[in-house]
């Protein structure tokens, strides 16, 4: 019978998904009281799950689309224990060229990766303000000038928002890409507000952070431990095993700063 009920609900969920019934948000309501399992509700359950977390910010519009994600610095141990940055953060820009109505080629994708600097650069564009990046993916090798990149930034003329805009001259498969991405004032409000917020993490700093609150809890541990001894009693204070561990986890989710 239980088998039997599982059918039915699911056969009603097919039709109602299917037949396009739950239209809006009011026809979804009843979404809300089927047994569904499996469903992943926070993203610390789903990075659990996955083992990595894709949260892009993307905007599709008529000649191609655009992609916004952060890749996260990576770090080195040091002999002393201690960690250091082995390589800063950045912004991944992707562009794919649009091949009809809303569809994309997603197999032609360019990226162009923005450093911390070149993101301050972008979040504090004034209305009439545009800025421009070159890069070289192979610079300082035997394959530089090779594939060179560019990206620019540039008011839309009613004040609306910006053009980003990709350039990426392949010397050796003869080819010239150029993708311009037209961004309203409320989309660059959005990369601007999640750029901001990302900007600290790029360079490390809330590995930083997280140190100085664990110094924090300890010290306010020991002396509330040292406070609450017997009068005349001494012991050597001891730090929590949680507390004084400091473990540094390599965030590498892209090593594509270069690009």
């Amino acid at each position: 019978m239980m088998k039997l009920s599982q059918f039915v609900c699911r056969n009603a969920v097919s039709e109602k998904l299917f037949s396009g019934r739950a239209c809006n948000v009011k026809d979804c309501t009843w979404l809300q009281n089927l047994p569904f399992r499996g469903i992943v509700t926070s993203s610390q359950e789903l990075g659990e799950k996955s083992g990595k977390i894709f949260a892009d910010y993307t905007v599709f519009k008529g000649k191609a689309a655009f992609s916004i994600r952060p890749s996260l610095p990576t770090f080195r141990k040091l002999d002393t224990g201690g960690s250091k940055i082995d390589r800063m953060g950045s912004m991944m820009l992707t562009f794919w060229p649009a091949i009809g109505q809303r569809k994309y080629d997603w197999e032609k994708k360019q990226v162009f990766a923005l450093s911390p600097t070149e993101v301050g650069s972008v979040i504090s564009l004034g209305l009439n303000d545009s800025c421009e990046f070159f890069h070289d993916p192979s610079m300082k090798t035997s394959l530089a000038g090779q594939v060179r990149k560019s990206l620019s930034v540039t008011p839309i003329a009613d004040g609306g928002g910006y053009f980003f805009s990709l350039s990426v001259v392949n010397n050796n498969l003869k080819t010239n890409d150029r993708l311009s991405v037209p961004i309203t004032s409320a989309e660059f409000a959005v990369i601007r507000t999640t750029c901001s917020f990302i900007l600290p993490h790029l360079m490390g700093w809330n590995q930083y952070s997280r140190e100085l609150t664990s110094s924090q809890k300890l010290s306010g541990y020991n002396n509330q431990l040292k406070n609450s001894q017997p009068s005349g009693y001494t012991s050597q204070l001891t730090r929590r095993p949680e507390e004084h561990i400091r473990t540094v986890v390599p965030l590498n989710l892209d090593s594509e700063w270069d690009k």
